[in-house]
C-alpha cells in the first residue's frame, strides 16, 4: 500500500464517518438502535455499505453516502409507517413472545422460537437470577433481545408492560 492510497483511506474513513455523524443527528438516534428486527437488518446494511465504501476503491465516497442515506431515509419511513398502519406493524414485525411463566420455562414457545434451554439458562445468568421461581416472565423481544422480569412479592405484571406480547396459551 502507497503512501496515497494510505492518504486516501483514512480521508474516506474520515469522510464516510462524518457522514454517518450527520446523518444520526438528522434521521435521529433511532438510526442504530436495535428496537425491531427491521433496525437491526438496517443496522447490517449500513455496516455492509460501510466496509464496501473502506475497503473497495471502485467504490466512490459519493455513491456509498447515496447508498447511506437511502438506507437510513428508507428506515426512518418504515419505522413511520409501522406507527401509523397496524396492518404493516402486524405484517413485518415479530411479536415479543413469551418463553417462560411464573418460574415455568414454556417449551413449546422455546421451540417456536428456536432458542433452546441452555439459552434461556445463559440469559436468566446474565439476569442474575438465582432460582427459577425468582423469575416472573422471560420475553423473548421482536429484536432478539431476552427480558428478564423478575418475581416481585410475587406481583402481576401491569398489562401495559405485556403490550403486544404474545400472551396466546397463558393466563395473564
Amino acid at each position: 500500500m502507497t503512501i496515497t492510497e494510505i492518504f486516501w483511506l483514512i480521508a474516506t474513513v474520515f469522510g464516510i464517518f462524518t457522514l454517518i455523524l450527520i446523518l444520526t443527528r438528522v434521521f435521529g438516534l433511532r438510526t442504530f438502535a436495535k428496537m425491531s428486527s427491521f433496525d437491526f437488518a438496517s443496522t447490517i446494511a449500513i455496516g455492509s455499505v460501510l466496509a464496501s465504501i473502506i475497503l473497495n476503491t471502485n467504490y466512490s465516497l459519493l455513491k456509498g453516502g447515496i447508498a447511506l442515506a437511502t438506507i437510513i431515509g428508507f428506515q426512518t419511513l418504515f419505522t413511520f409507517l409501522v406507527r401509523k398502519s397496524d396492518i404493516i406493524k402486524r405484517l413485518f414485525t415479530n411479536k415479543p413472545q413469551i418463553i417462560m411463566w411464573n418460574g415455568k420455562i414454556l417449551h413449546s414457545k422455546l421451540e417456536r422460537c428456536n432458542v433452546s434451554e441452555d439459552d434461556l439458562i445463559a440469559k436468566l445468568r446474565e439476569a442474575n437470577v438465582h432460582n427459577f421461581k425468582d423469575v416472573k416472565a422471560v420475553i423473548f423481544e421482536s429484536t432478539g433481545d431476552v427480558s428478564v422480569i423478575h418475581n416481585q412479592k410475587n406481583e402481576d405484571i401491569s398489562t401495559r408492560i405485556l403490550k403486544d406480547v404474545n400472551t396466546e396459551d397463558l393466563y395473564v
